[in-house]
C-alpha cells in the first residue's frame, strides 16, 4: 500500500473536505457578524451584558472542546474517527443555529438572558464543538503530506469564505424579506440550516481517513490529564495555539464591529456587505495561488507575510475616513493578507501532530485539534467580549473605530512575533521519515 504521506488527493475529495467548513462557517460567521447586532437591536439586550455572557461561556466551551478531542481519539467505527461525528451532528447543528436566532418575543429581561445563555452554549460549546473538532482533525487523517494538507486547508478556507460571503451578504436582505422582525431571523436561519446539512453530507460521503499511528507509537487510551500534559511538551502546538487566539480575536472583532463601523462611521450599515464582499472575493482569488507560494516559502513565512499585509489593511481604515477608494483599497489588503493566514493556519496545527507523536511517542490527533479549537474559541470569545465592553464603555461610534481598526492592527504584530520562533517547516520531513521507518502510517 502507498504511504499516507504520498497519497494523491483528488479534486473531489479536496472539495468535499472544504464543504465541511462552509457548513461550520454558516453559524460561525453569523455569530461573529450578526449575533451581537441581533441581540442589541432586535432583542434589546445591552452589548456589555452579552459580551460578558460570551466570555464566561468560553470556560465551558474550552472544557467541551478538550472532552470532544478525547472522544475523537477513542472513536472506532467503520467510517473512521471523525467522519461519523459529521454525520451524527449535521441536523442537530442546523437546529441549534435556528434556536440561537429565535429568542421568543415577550420574554422578561431575566428570561431573555437565560435563553441567550442556554442557546449560545448549546451552539458554541456543545453542537459546534461536536462537529468542528472532528472536522478539523479530519485533515490530519486524510494525508500526512504537508503540501496536500495545505491544499486541503486552502479548499477549506475558500469554501469557508464562501460561507462568510453568503452570510454577510444574504442575512440582512433575507431578514428584511421575511418581515424584518424577530421571526424573520428564525426563518432566515432555517434556510441556512438546510444548506448546512447538505454540505456536511458532501463532506461525509466524499472524504476518506487513511493515516494510522506508527507501529512504535503508543496506541492505548491516553488519560485526559496525561493528554493535556503531552500537549505542553509540544512547543510548536503552543506557538500555533497562541497565534490562533490572536487571529480569532481579530476575526471576531472584524466580524462583529463591521456592522457598527458601517452604521456609525460610514453612516450606511449596508456597507458591511460591500466591504466583506470585496475582502472575501480578493481572498478567494488570491488563495488559488497560495499553494504555489507555500511550496516555495513554507507555511510559517506565508502566515507571517499574511499577518503583516492584513494588519496594514486594518490600520489603513484609520486614515481613509469615508473615502470609497481608500475603503476599497483597505478591504483589498485585508483580503490578500487573510488569504495568506487562512490558507495555512489549520494545516500548521495538523503538522504539530507528527511532531507531538515523534516527541512523546503518543499520537493524539483529536486532542491536539480540540485544544487548538479551544484556542481559537477563546480568541473568538475574547473578541466578542472586547467588542461588547468597548462599545458599552466608549459608545457605538468611538467603540467601533477602536475595535474595528486599532486593536486588530496591534494584535497582528503580536502574531508575527510568536511565529518568528516557529521552525517546524524545516524539521517536518525528517520527523515524518523517522515515523515512517517505524513501519506504520499506511493506507487503511
Amino acid at each position: 500500500m502507498a504511504s499516507a504521506s504520498k497519497t494523491k488527493i483528488s479534486f473531489w475529495e479536496r472539495f468535499s473536505y472544504g464543504c465541511g467548513d462552509l457548513g461550520c462557517n454558516i453559524i460561525y460567521s453569523a455569530m461573529s457578524a450578526f449575533l451581537l447586532f441581533y441581540y442589541t437591536d432586535y432583542v434589546h439586550v445591552s452589548a456589555a451584558t452579552i459580551g460578558t455572557i460570551m466570555l464566561l461561556s468560553r470556560v465551558f466551551d474550552g472544557v467541551t472542546d478538550l472532552i470532544m478531542g478525547v472522544i475523537v481519539d477513542r472513536t472506532k467505527s467503520r467510517f473512521g474517527k471523525c467522519r461519523p461525528w459529521i454525520l451524527r451532528m449535521a441536523i442537530p447543528f442546523a437546529l441549534a443555529g435556528i434556536l440561537l436566532f429565535s429568542v421568543p418575543s415577550g420574554l422578561g429581561e431575566t428570561s431573555k438572558l437565560v435563553y441567550i445563555f442556554i442557546t449560545y452554549n448549546l451552539v458554541s460549546s456543545v453542537v459546534y464543538t461536536a462537529i468542528n473538532v472532528p472536522y478539523a482533525t479530519l485533515n490530519a487523517l486524510i494525508t500526512q503530506n504537508q503540501y496536500e494538507r495545505s491544499v486541503l486547508s486552502i479548499f477549506r478556507m475558500i469554501l469557508a469564505t464562501t460561507g462568510t460571503l453568503l452570510i454577510t451578504n444574504l442575512t440582512l436582505p433575507l431578514v428584511q424579506f421575511f418581515g424584518d422582525n424577530l421571526s424573520a431571523w428564525t426563518k432566515t436561519f432555517a434556510v441556512f440550516g438546510i444548506l448546512a446539512v447538505i454540505v456536511f453530507m458532501i463532506t461525509f460521503t466524499g472524504t476518506k481517513e487513511r493515516v494510522a499511528p506508527a507501529k512504535e507509537t503508543k496506541q492505548e487510551k491516553v488519560p485526559f490529564l496525561k493528554g493535556i500534559g503531552l500537549l505542553f511538551k509540544n512547543k510548536y502546538w503552543i506557538m500555533i495555539t497562541v497565534t490562533l487566539v490572536f487571529i480569532f480575536i481579530n476575526y471576531s472583532l472584524n466580524g462583529g464591529a463591521a456592522v457598527y463601523y458601517a452604521k456609525n462611521i460610514l453612516h450606511n450599515e449596508n456597507m458591511v456587505g460591500t466591504m466583506n464582499l470585496v475582502a472575501n472575493l480578493v481572498q478567494i482569488g488570491v488563495m488559488f495561488f497560495t499553494a504555489f507560494l507555500i511550496k516555495k516559502i513554507g507555511k510559517r513565512n506565508m502566515l507571517i507575510i499574511g499577518a503583516v499585509v492584513y494588519g496594514i489593511g486594518f490600520a489603513m481604515f484609520g486614515f481613509v475616513g469615508t473615502n470609497m477608494a481608500g475603503i476599497i483599497t483597505a478591504c483589498v489588503l485585508k483580503g490578500i493578507g487573510n488569504a495568506g493566514i487562512s490558507s495555512c493556519m489549520f494545516a500548521i496545527v495538523s503538522d504539530t501532530i507528527e511532531y507531538g507523536e515523534w516527541k512523546t511517542g503518543y499520537r493524539t490527533e483529536g486532542l491536539i485539534n480540540s485544544a487548538s479549537s479551544f484556542g481559537f474559541k477563546v480568541g473568538n470569545g475574547l473578541g466578542s467580549a472586547i467588542l461588547g465592553w468597548v462599545i458599552g464603555a466608549a459608545g457605538a461610534s468611538a467603540g467601533s473605530e477602536i475595535t474595528f481598526i486599532w486593536i486588530p492592527a496591534i494584535l497582528f504584530v503580536a502574531q508575527v512575533v510568536v511565529m518568528l520562533f516557529y521552525k517546524l517547516d524545516k524539521e517536518y520531513d525528517g520527523i515524518v521519515k523517522e515515523l515512517a521507518n517505524e513501519g506504520g502510517n499506511e493506507n487503511a
